[in-house]
């Protein structure tokens, strides 16, 4: 009997062990499986992107034992860029400067060289258009002549340019240049068009051809024109930006941070203000933009703040090579003229597709979300006024002209996004969407919206758009617009 006892407690035992491991399995599997569900939100080439690897040479090597002088006023060009090439030379290592102000045309960092600017550094561009010599480029989606920008790391791999100093481009006299031209020259005779092309201005940094590439933690203020340049380049970090454009004036073309047919591009931690697209993603226009036919893809945007600016996130105008697999992920827009924007032109071509968006607060914007595909036609088409003769005319007013054939090739394609998370409030219109008869604007997904406007705005030209859980409150108690649209779930 007092063994039957002792069994039975110890079967008691078993059992209960029994029913706690059931119970702990059934725990883990549905922790394993909630953590396998958050990992696979995110497709698999997310964790692929940005810089794989950093210079590591610590070797030191001081732009001041290379002549630079920290005045403010003394051309140091050559100081920098012979420090540069040392440095690469020799294998690597960190190209730095002693505190103060130095004055500076285009320098070009080299293979294993970190071009640190430290706190306490503050590196002014100079404002002579001779001290950035032409190169061979893309600029606002076309291949031509144009200026280097102050920093330059082209054709290289593993580089960096780093520091918790500052870039000052002092690009003023450029955008004083661009207005004057725009204002009293080109936009009465016809040529809107091609201002913006024939107006040469420095960018701050230009990132070309390269891979394995880090840009991190800089202060960058008033560009000539773009910010930050990423160009046909692979594998690039963009971590911990400031930039700051709107200082003294509001400087026309002033993007933040452009991507241009690049792939595997991380951008994160950074706060913009500036006159243009803060974020935006790009793929070259028209018919030279065709006959490169590179995208921009594998993009990650997170932990941002936009403030002033032409967008937060920005896909076009320029879609030509196509623009795809993209995740934008807790961002903020507060004052910026549009939130998520997607735009381009009948003769771009291209297909924007394979876009995540999510986690995203913006407060008094313009335009929460706007599609066009038929954006500034006065910039966006070119036609040569009378009275010129094409035999004569630059050769980028030539790529401009030419034609997109068949005519076809230049409809763009927008499909295939996905917009979740999103509070807004003081906005003016919560939506604006503009397809083509010919190109509808194809399964556009919207999860988790809440949006406070002044109205409510318009759909037209859409196929397949469905929205769960998404409220407008609008001051004028208007109602969303659609037309033209077909397999709407709204």
């Amino acid at each position: 009997m007092k063994r039957n006892k002792i069994w039975n407690g110890q079967l008691n035992l078993l059992l209960f062990a029994g029913l706690l491991a059931s119970l702990f399995a059934i725990e883990l599997l549905h922790t394993t499986s909630a953590f396998a569900q958050e990992q696979s939100e995110n497709p698999a080439w997310v964790k692929k992107v940005g810089a794989r690897k950093t210079p590591k040479s610590n070797k030191i090597f001081k732009v001041n034992d290379y002549g630079a002088v920290a005045d403010g006023k003394t051309l140091n060009t050559k100081a920098i860029q012979d420090a540069i090439d040392a440095c690469a030379t020799k294998g690597g290592g960190i190209v730095s400067f002693e505190n103060g102000t130095y004055l500076t045309g285009s320098v070009f960092v080299k293979k294993g060289v970190n071009l640190q600017i430290g706190k306490g550094v503050e590196i002014r561009g100079s404002q002579n258009i001779e001290d950035y010599p032409e190169i061979d480029t893309r600029v606002a989606g076309i291949e031509m002549k144009w200026p280097a920008a102050l920093v330059n790391i082209i054709d290289q791999k593993n580089a960096a340019i780093t520091g918790e100093g500052t870039i000052h481009a002092q690009g003023k006299p450029f955008w004083d240049m661009y207005w004057k031209m725009r204002k009293e020259e080109y936009e009465p005779k016809g040529l809107r068009w091609i201002v913006d092309y024939d107006a040469k201005r420095p960018r701050t940094v230009l990132v070309s051809g390269s891979t394995d590439v880090t840009i991190s933690g800089l202060t960058l203020k008033q560009a000539g024109f773009w910010t930050v340049h990423v160009l046909y380049s692979e594998f690039v970090t963009i971590d911990g930006l400031i930039i700051r454009n709107n200082v003294d004036g509001h400087g026309p073309s002033t993007d933040g941070v452009d991507i241009d047919s690049s792939s595997y591009v991380l951008v994160k931690n950074c706060d913009i203000d500036c006159n243009d697209d803060n974020f935006c993603l790009k793929a070259g226009r028209d018919a030279d933009g065709l006959r490169v036919n590179k995208p921009a893809e594998y993009i990650v945007i997170r932990d941002c703040i936009s403030r002033k600016g032409g967008g937060l996130i920005t896909f076009g105008s320029e879609t030509s090579g196509s623009i795809r697999h993209v995740l934008a992920q807790n961002l903020t827009a507060k004052g910026t003229g549009i939130g998520i924007r997607f735009k381009s032109a009948t003769t771009r071509g291209g297909t924007v597709e394979d876009i995540y968006m999510k986690d995203i607060y913006m407060d008094e914007v313009g335009t929460p979300i706007e599609v066009s595909m038929n954006w500034n036609p006065s910039y966006s088409y070119s036609t040569l006024p009378e009275g010129y003769d094409y035999e004569t005319i630059p050769p980028h007013w030539k790529t401009m002209l030419e034609k997109v054939e068949p005519a076809e090739k230049g409809i763009p394609k927008f499909k295939n996004v996905h917009i979740e998370d999103i509070k807004v409030t003081n906005a003016k219109k919560a939506l604006s969407a503009s397809g083509l008869e010919n190109s509808t604007i194809e399964e556009f997904y919207f999860k988790d919206i809440d949006i406070e406007a002044e109205t409510a705005g318009q759909i037209n030209h859409a196929n397949g758009w469905k929205f769960e859980n998404v409220t407008f409150t609008t001051k004028d108690n208007s109602k969303l617009s659609v037309e033209n649209s077909s397999d709407m779930d709204l």
